[in-house]
């Protein structure tokens, strides 16, 4: 599992449902510049305002895409989180996160991730986000996570680049993949080895991202740093505003879906954080220097 993941975000239509035609089309083009695969029902998808009618018809057009698909499951309950990697279809791979709100320290998120792995159908990526979970996790309980078996791989969004950092990117077990979660770090977080990302940003300027991937896997140093240092500004921009609502601004004003709306207690994005969007694009536009 490497390469750039895009974290789908749901499209609405002009009257407020889930648009699914305009769902399929944008991971379409997603593909087409050269995205590895999609996850569908992560944060970016603002699963938690949809009904679960809605949720399954998402995944649904996201597995008829045939590209690789992860999908958010499960939540603070492991019995629960049992029973929503259970309900996934075959041939996609569970996104679970660490059990936010509840904080049961390290040995109860190891114990819930050993639970999840073993009843779960599919693969598992294990999704560590300390800021949306409260709960930190130490290098040492990151890679026994990592050597449960069934879970593939983590989506790896703590903040800043540390120490424990490039432990663990040096650490983790051969076909473990981690992939950078943090948008505005993910050029040194695959300078240190990271397999790949799974960028909101993507949706934005994809194939640079992709090609971002590309230097740092062939060791273009020269190619990767100043775009790097682009894409980073970029993300900065569109993560201005809670996401996804500064995405889904941007998506709607270029015209690839019919309506920048969010659903509460998400609020659209302000006029100015949009602007902003475009005024970054234009003044860092390639070959303008």
């Amino acid at each position: 599992m490497d390469g750039i993941y895009v974290p789908l975000i749901t499209p609405f239509d002009t009257a407020g449902s889930v648009d699914l035609d305009a769902l399929h089309d944008l991971a379409g083009a997603l593909l087409a510049d050269g995205a590895a695969g999609f996850v569908a029902l992560g944060t970016t998808g603002e699963p938690a305002t949809l009904s679960e009618a809605e949720r399954d018809e998402v995944v649904a057009v996201c597995a008829k895409l045939g590209a690789p698909l992860l999908v958010g499951a499960g939540g603070s309950g492991t019995g629960a989180t049992v029973e929503a990697v259970r309900r996934l279809p075959s041939g996609v791979t569970a996104m679970v996160m660490v059990p936010p709100y509840l904080r049961p320290g390290p040995a109860g998120v190891l114990a819930h991730f050993r639970a999840v792995a073993a009843a779960s159908p599919v693969p598992v990526v294990a999704y560590h986000v300390p800021y949306r979970t409260g709960q930190a996790l130490d290098t040492a309980t990151l890679l026994e996570i990592a050597a449960i078996p069934g879970i593939v791989g983590m989506k790896l969004s703590d903040g800043p680049i540390s120490g424990d950092t490039v432990e663990l990117l040096g650490a983790v077990p051969a076909g473990f993949s981690v992939l950078g979660g943090d948008d505005a770090v993910i050029s040194p977080l695959l300078a240190l080895g990271a397999a790949g990302g799974i960028l909101a940003s993507a949706h934005v300027d994809t194939a640079a991202f992709v090609e971002l991937y590309a230097a740092w896997r062939a060791g273009d140093v020269a190619r990767a740093r100043p775009l790097g240092r682009r894409l980073a500004g970029l993300s900065r921009a569109l993560f201005a505003e809670p996401n996804p609502a500064v995405i889904k601004a941007v998506l709607h004003a270029e015209g690839r879906i019919a309506s920048p709306a969010v659903r509460l207690p998400l609020l659209p994005a302000s006029p100015e954080a949009l602007a902003a969007v475009a005024r970054f694009r234009e003044l860092n536009r390639p070959g303008r220097f």
